[in-house]
């Protein structure tokens, strides 16, 4: 059975679902908006284990699209799988790479074990893209994902009414 995909209006740092995607920059190092929020209410072990996968994994920084899990320091999550997604403002305007960070990060919570996952509007914040757009990508790439058959819940967690209704007509649409 596959799981339950659904769309919320919430804080993502509360969801007490396994895992939480962290729509991060490539450093790892937080930033603003879902990135800062989940490292200030993570705590210093977060950006600690984030350093550390910078050390080991990703010298250069994680690539678009790619996905990384660490622990959740105090959040009520048990891990943060980290995507970046592309900046349409630099002109990384691939919805392949959009839908990249969704699937990866699916099959990231797959490998730690998670079963239920709860998602940010990957790169409808700071940077620019629709979030029409990004809810049809995600809403797609997340119903394609063959992890999707392993896992209990898929949330999108929104932080706005208007990200709530894309990804409400997204889930909706045949």
């Amino acid at each position: 059975m596959a799981a339950r995909v659904e769309a919320v209006r919430a804080d993502i740092t509360q969801e007490t679902v396994d895992a939480i995607v962290n729509a991060a920059n490539s450093t790892l190092a937080g930033g603003g908006g879902v990135d800062g929020a989940i490292h200030a209410a993570a705590g210093p072990r977060l950006l600690e284990e984030c350093r550390r996968v910078r050390r080991t994994a990703y010298p250069g920084g994680l690539p678009v699209g790619y996905a990384v899990a660490t622990g959740a320091g105090n959040l009520p999550c048990r891990w943060v799988i980290h995507t970046v997604g592309p900046n349409w403002h630099r002109g990384q305007r691939d919805e392949a790479d959009l839908a990249a960070c969704f699937a990866n990060s699916l099959r990231e919570a797959l490998r730690v074990g998670a079963r239920s996952v709860a998602f940010p509007a990957v790169s409808a914040g700071v940077y620019g893209w629709e979030g029409a757009t990004v809810a049809r990508v995600a809403v797609a790439a997340v119903r394609s994902a063959p992890e999707l058959a392993h896992l209990d819940l898929v949330r999108f967690v929104l932080f706005s009414d208007r990200l709530l209704a894309d990804f409400q007509a997204a889930l909706t649409a045949d």
